[in-house]
């Protein structure tokens, strides 16, 4: 099975975060500009916590007719960050998304962030496993391997 390693060459992208004193309009402003579900909320460069759009709805339900300018990322970031590290297996991280009922997973490896799974990225790695190996089981089933 691949690991976390395995993938996280693949994206290309940044990981987008913010500050824990920024606020919640702030917050959402970056998710809209790079078309993102989550950003990691860092406090002197270290990873604090989480901020995804369920805690928008969250601030939106809990805060009331506070205006979302007003009330600070760390507010209402999730504090208790699930994390995975580069030699996860994708399996044990399937499941440690699905339980946890979460999209988007930072990658840690010696106290630095590495990158950020989505669930899209699992997914699409173990649906391309899956398609080499019934690629493989039917050559082997036809009879196409010599010997």
């Amino acid at each position: 099975m691949a690991t976390v390693r395995d993938i996280i060459g693949d994206i290309h992208r940044a990981v987008i975060s913010i500050t824990k004193d920024k606020s919640v309009a702030d917050a959402i402003s970056q998710l809209v500009e790079e078309e993102i579900g989550a950003l990691v909320v860092v406090d002197a460069g270290k990873p604090v916590g989480m901020f995804t759009e369920r805690d928008v709805l969250k601030c939106w339900t809990r805060k009331g007719d506070t205006p979302f300018k007003d009330v600070k990322v760390s507010d209402v970031m999730s504090v208790n960050m699930i994390i995975a590290e580069p030699d996860d297996d994708l399996g044990y991280v399937t499941s440690i998304m699905i339980k946890n009922r979460i999209r988007h997973l930072p990658v840690i490896e010696n106290h630095k962030l590495e990158a950020m799974l989505s669930i899209r990225d699992v997914v699409k790695a173990q649906v391309t496993d899956l398609t080499a190996e019934n690629h493989y089981l039917k050559d082997y089933i036809s009879d196409k391997y010599p010997g």
